[in-house]
């Protein structure tokens, strides 16, 4: 039974089309793990934000309570100096 010259150029196409389909595939499970990692690096980028965030304010705090004190302390030299 001999082969026409059409099914050889089917049959190769569909081995390309194969082909081609695992390569998509590879190129797929890549660009999810790509994904996961920058999930995970975002979400810790997010949690050291959020920590220095709360390391200013703490020390903002400590700078406005510095500041109100010295500024009582002042007020109340002044006013009791005489």
């Amino acid at each position: 039974m001999p082969t026409s010259p059409i099914d050889i150029r089917m049959a190769r196409l569909e081995g390309a089309y194969e082909q081609v389909n695992l390569r998509l595939t590879n190129i797929d499970s890549r660009l999810d793990a790509l994904d996961r990692k920058i999930d995970l690096f975002r979400d810790a980028l997010a949690a050291k934000i959020e920590a220095l965030d709360a390391k200013i304010d703490q020390r903002f705090m400590w700078t406005v309570g510095i500041m109100v004190t010295n500024w009582a302390t002042t007020i109340a030299a002044i006013h009791f100096h005489h």
